[in-house]
């Protein structure tokens, strides 16, 4: 075989076997979120493959938010499914940002396109109580006067994820959860250089609480614009103490 022709039909890796086949029980219903997987020596006999690629293809699944893997032995040890699909993907957006391929302000635009759209969804579906009464119990805590940044920005975070709950879109939730996710550094080392920061944290709350009436109140529109002044005001303020200076 030629090198042309070996690029043009990449060998498979071992591991994308197990991968494959997982996903296959799981779309069937033979694997089920809960159940843990046979031991290595197991899968390597079922699978017909090494002991060291079902252990790569652990390691992928759990790092893709598929499994939750523990050392040790016993019956509390091994690889149980689970489903945490923001995991995995906050991990590869947080990297990808990191490295400069994606633009900050391009998560950003994402994510208030996103949110701006859960505004008006959430607002025309009926329900939401349970939702509602979490992001309340959110504002009341961002409201302590002695809370400190990091901690600020956690419920700031589940605040704005919890809101955009109401829209009863999984695949958008776990996407906001994922932006948020992504750029968890930037917005921590934004806050930090902050000098004005009492300042800065009093108008998030005033426009968290407008957000949270709005919201409440079922206006989608008013809503949306509030959700995207707030979100371009921050991050507005968050370049301004993060801009590198002209050379």
């Amino acid at each position: 075989m030629t090198a042309a022709e070996a690029g043009a039909n990449p060998r498979r890796r071992t591991h994308d076997a197990l991968l494959q086949d997982i996903e296959a029980d799981l779309r069937s219903g033979k694997i089920k979120l809960g159940d843990r997987l046979p031991g290595e020596r197991t899968l390597a006999e079922t699978y017909g493959i090494s002991r060291s690629s079902v252990r790569e293809a652990i390691r992928v699944l759990d790092a893709m938010g598929v499994l939750r893997s523990s050392v040790g032995s016993g019956p509390t040890s091994g690889a149980i499914v689970v489903s945490d699909p923001s995991a995995g993907l906050s991990s590869a957006l947080r990297l990808h940002v990191a490295s400069s391929r994606l633009p900050v302000e391009d998560i950003v635009q994402t994510r208030i396109l996103l949110e701006t759209w859960t505004a008006t969804a959430g607002a025309a579906r009926p329900g939401g109580e349970d939702e509602l009464a979490e992001a309340a119990r959110l504002l009341q805590a961002m409201d302590d006067p002695g809370i400190d940044r990091a901690t600020f920005h956690e419920l700031d975070a589940r605040f704005h994820v919890t809101l955009s709950s109401l829209a009863g879109n999984a695949v958008v939730a776990t996407m906001m959860e994922s932006l948020s996710g992504a750029i968890v550094g930037y917005v921590k080392g934004a806050m930090d250089a902050m000098d004005a920061w009492p300042d800065v944290v009093c108008v998030l709350r005033a426009q968290h609480h407008g957000i949270f009436d709005a919201v409440k109140a079922r206006d989608g529109q008013l809503a949306a614009r509030l959700l995207r002044e707030h979100i371009e005001w921050f991050y507005t303020r968050a370049h301004e103490v993060t801009a590198q200076p002209a050379a």
